[in-house]
């Protein structure tokens, strides 16, 4: 069976680590290898620096070294800069590290993305977290 190829926007890794979160479901998922995810090292770097702010430093290092020893986390280097979100060009790297590694979906609740719906190619399908629970573990 082949894995859903997905990019996760920080907040949406971010609302995911704490087990008490209602969104956990997505981090236990990544976990067990469910999908998989596909990372820039720029996206590591605002990972650790929105978690460490939020959680705590140390929080961030060990999220950090469990992502990187999943077989299902994938490196992926980025050869061309899109520049396709102009309203927040910081999110750029989600979506040049999307089509670098050819995803399924860029899952975020961010509303810069949806730029993303009118614009042809290179095409990236950008889905909210809800939107995501569906197509990963079907409907309730």
């Amino acid at each position: 069976m082949k894995l859903l190829k997905v990019v996760l926007d920080t907040n949406i890794l971010l609302v995911s680590i704490s087990s008490k979160s209602p969104y956990h479901w997505l981090f236990q998922n990544l976990l067990t290898g469910r999908f998989d995810l596909y990372v820039t090292t720029d996206i590591l770097m605002e990972y650790e620096e929105i978690i460490a702010t939020k959680y705590h430093p140390q929080v961030a290092k060990d999220v950090l070294r469990t992502l990187l020893k999943l077989p299902n986390v994938h490196r992926q280097f980025v050869y061309s800069r899109w520049n396709l979100i102009a309203n927040d060009p910081d999110d750029d790297k989600f979506v040049d590290c999307a089509i670098a590694g050819n995803v399924h979906y860029l899952v975020s609740q961010d509303k810069p993305f949806d730029v993303l719906k009118n614009i042809a190619f290179p095409r990236v399908t950008v889905l909210n977290l809800e939107s995501f629970k569906v197509i990963l573990l079907g409907p309730e």
